[in-house]
């Protein structure tokens, strides 16, 4: 009965949601490497990244792209406004035409649940 309910998935970690750590690591050691900390630590070739900035400029979000990069992950960029920086250090760049950060937002939104749902199909679908 529980297997029947189950469905596939695939470890997936949000950078954001461990506010303890991304707390100590910005107060005690550099804000701007909080994101780059855990890719270090989970991050393994083959892996993708997917950073997110509405300007392309987070240096937060490129520290942690820069990082996945040298560990042999695949880096994906969702960004906007031209695509700043991020746009150059992905290996893929998905760049919003939107100029207004909510438009840009909003396209991000759509953008990953696409993204998502590939991944769902090429892996999972019967």
């Amino acid at each position: 009965m529980v297997a029947a309910k189950l469905q596939q998935g695939l470890p997936a970690i949000s950078l954001v949601a461990h506010g303890a750590a991304l707390s100590a690591f910005a107060n005690d050691v550099d804000p701007v490497l909080v994101y780059a900390q855990q890719v270090l630590a989970y991050g393994k070739p083959g892996d993708v990244l997917i950073g997110i900035s509405t300007s392309g400029n987070a240096e937060n979000v490129a520290a942690a792209v820069m990082c996945a990069k040298a560990q042999g992950l695949t880096a994906i960029g969702l960004t906007g406004r031209g695509g700043g920086r991020l746009a150059k250090l992905a290996d893929i760049a998905l760049i919003s035409p939107q100029t207004e950060t909510y438009r840009i937002q909003e396209d991000h939104l759509a953008l990953y649940h696409l993204i998502c749902g590939a991944v769902e199909y090429e892996l999972f679908d019967e």
